[in-house]
């Protein structure tokens, strides 16, 4: 299936159904009086998170959802029927924006969000609702109540525990494809990865989504080479694993490369938790390899962690690293009625 993450749609929900004019007319009953009925309320539009969809292809092609207009009144009393409502399914991790795709409008989290994005037309009274003592025929009705109509984009940002970062050919696919049962494309060449890929570790008992997204270029944070459309797919990452190729000359360049573009990109990123890691071991003599290593750490003030994706090497080691950081962000996230209900239920039995 195709990646797509973002979207412009148009919605409009349902207009209100026009009361009706009306009058009792039965035999033997001269002066009936109004019996116009309500007109019915227009359809509403709802935006629910899903979790069995993970693109917005299927909004290339369907952008206009419009729900159906109320039914009019009819004569006696009778309410007209309301405008079937309409769901607009989403992956979950969907950020819904207004037209000038800055204004945040809602941002679909949980499975089963539901919310309402264009309330439907209430309908117009009929001209029973306006007879009075004075005015006891009255012949006219409202119209129905218009709907909302605009335009919204959808931003799908993935949801993953970590993110892979690094310059392109880093090794990133590699790596997400040993580690994980994902399989991307992975070739030598720059810019394979042309779309994020997600896998899935398991370490100490612990399951850790891992999010990988095309490599970044100097001047990402301004849309350079793939740029910032990818970056937000690691927004939501507790921690970031940030890949470095070692038969590089200078590493500790390529390390501040991607800094910079994290740091220019958003404060929020740039703030995340970072595990530092050399790639491709293997192709890279011992003693030079030690060299890089201690520049790196010097430079970055953290532990740098060397391992080799082809040949397996090292990779657990830095995994448990990053998941520390995962791990506490469970435990923040963690309702507090779970955690009592876990200790409840693990007491030992007592007749009392």
């Amino acid at each position: 299936m195709k990646f797509l993450d973002q979207a412009k749609i148009y919605i409009q929900s349902g207009n209100g159904g026009a009361g009706c004019v009306s009058f009792r007319r039965e035999k033997y009953i001269e002066f009936g009086g109004p019996n116009g009925g309500d007109g019915g309320k227009g359809g509403s539009v709802y935006i629910e998170a899903v979790a069995n969809l993970n693109t917005l292809i299927d909004f290339r092609y369907h952008q206009h959802f419009k729900a159906k207009k109320g039914q009019n009144g009819m004569g006696s009393d009778k309410t007209g029927c309301k405008g079937e409502d309409i769901i607009i399914k989403v992956p979950v991790g969907t950020e819904v924006l207004a037209e000038d795709q800055e204004t945040l409008i809602v941002d679909m989290l949980e499975p089963g969000q539901r919310f309402l994005i264009a309330k439907g037309g209430d309908g117009g009274r009929g001209n029973a609702q306006f007879k009075t003592a004075v005015n006891q025929a009255p012949r006219y009705a409202e119209p129905g109540w218009p709907g909302e109509e605009k335009w919204v984009w959808l931003r799908l940002k993935v949801i993953a525990d970590v993110g892979l970062v690094g310059m392109p050919n880093a090794g990133k696919s590699t790596f997400l494809s040993v580690v994980t049962a994902a399989r991307p494309k992975i070739a030598d060449y720059p810019f394979t990865t042309l779309h994020p890929n997600l896998g899935v570790a398991w370490v100490d008992n612990y399951e850790m989504v891992i999010a990988d997204i095309p490599g970044l270029i100097e001047g990402a944070h301004e849309g350079v080479g793939l740029g910032d459309r990818f970056l937000k797919h690691v927004e939501r990452c507790s921690a970031l694993l940030h890949l470095i190729d070692a038969t590089e000359e200078d590493v500790v360049a390529s390390y501040k490369a991607i800094r910079r573009e994290l740091d220019l990109y958003n404060d929020v990123l740039a703030a995340k938790p970072e595990v530092v890691v050399l790639n491709k071991a293997d192709a890279v003599e011992p003693k030079e390899m030690s060299q890089k290593q201690k520049e790196l750490e010097k430079y970055s003030g953290k532990k740098v962690f060397v391992i080799s994706a082809v040949a397996k090497q090292g990779l657990f080691d830095c995994l448990r690293e990053v998941n520390q950081y995962i791990t506490r962000e469970r435990d923040k996230k963690e309702p507090e009625e779970l955690k009592v209900e876990f200790e409840t239920e693990n007491k030992p039995w007592s007749p009392l």
